[in-house]
């Protein structure tokens, strides 16, 4: 009887010390927890504001257009392994420290188009303050166009391989700015009255989303040559030629080329990243500088 009160005392004060064990043990469980799981930062809805600094003499003629094409999550070893796009930086102007901002599309799109990301950390459609590139060019009467490959009557729904979230214009004030047109409309203008800034967006193949490096490069090789020969770049104008992001890496390194008529072929080892290539054009177009592109280094050493 002894021997049996000592055995079931030694369970009960075992089994109490380890439900105490337990107990103890929650709040930290808990707080690891919510560590691990952090809440999305808010979407900041402040526009950003505009730094005018005066535009640099690069030696623009009157009438040179600003041409931005943006291409698809190639890092820069891959994208510059493809023959035209390699034959393209060895012609013109290479930046080799060239960074994306964000993971994953659309907060690139945005840093190009108005020196912040919004805190958007995905590619889903919100409505952003007015404002932003478009914006400034349109206040100033500057003519401008943003070319979408794909592009249905309607720029805020997704069509085939037409992205919303790679066209950042109708980001800003929820709207479809009339200035974003069909691609279709390219070759015509490229012939006769191309816009002042001329945005190019592939569609999700062309631009190596969904498709092969090979037939990313194959589209380049047959767009911007026509860029090339037309009078509005031939005239003094600038091709900057990015990529949204790369493949996923901590350090989305990606390739930027400047092509212009009066350049010769070199390669520039500053830091450069998407604020960089904002107030690059906005320098070019003789706008102020948009977010944080005020505090950035302008790609001016390629120019």
């Amino acid at each position: 009887m002894f021997g049996t009160t000592v055995v079931t005392f030694g369970v009960h004060r075992a089994g109490t010390a380890l439900l105490l064990g337990a107990l103890a043990l929650l709040p930290a469980c808990s707080t690891q927890s919510s560590a691990a799981s952090p809440s999305p930062s808010p979407i900041d809805t402040s526009p950003p504001a505009e730094v005018a600094r005066p535009s640099p003499d690069v030696g623009r003629p009157p009438g040179g257009s600003v041409f931005v094409i943006v291409m698809e999550n190639r890092t820069s070893r891959e994208a510059l392994a493809q023959p035209y796009t390699a034959g393209l930086a060895a012609r013109y102007a290479l930046a080799t420290d060239y960074h994306a901002v964000a993971h994953p599309s659309l907060p690139n799109y945005l840093a190009l188009t108005s020196g912040t990301t919004y805190n958007v950390g995905d590619d889903g459609y919100h409505r952003l303050p007015a404002g932003g590139l478009g914006s400034q060019l349109t206040q100033r009467a500057i003519p401008w166009r943003a070319y979408m490959q794909g592009m249905g009557p309607d720029c805020l729904s997704d069509r085939g391989r037409y992205a919303l979230k790679h066209d950042p214009f109708p980001f800003y004030g929820g709207t479809c700015p009339p200035n974003v047109v069909s691609f279709d409309s390219l070759d015509a203008d490229l012939a006769a009255g191309t816009p002042r800034f001329a945005w190019i967006t592939p569609d999700l193949c062309n631009d190596g989303h969904d498709c092969s490096s090979t037939v990313a490069d194959a589209f380049l090789r047959g767009l911007v040559p026509k860029v090339l020969a037309s009078p509005a770049w031939t005239s003094g104008g600038t091709l900057l030629l990015v990529w949204d992001e790369d493949d996923g890496s901590s350090t989305n390194q990606v390739a930027a080329i400047v092509a212009s008529p009066r350049l010769r072929a070199h390669r520039s080892a500053r830091p450069y990243d998407h604020y960089s290539l904002l107030a690059t054009v906005e320098d070019l177009l003789g706008v102020p500088r948009l977010g944080r592109a005020a505090a950035a280094q302008a790609m001016d050493d390629l120019l």
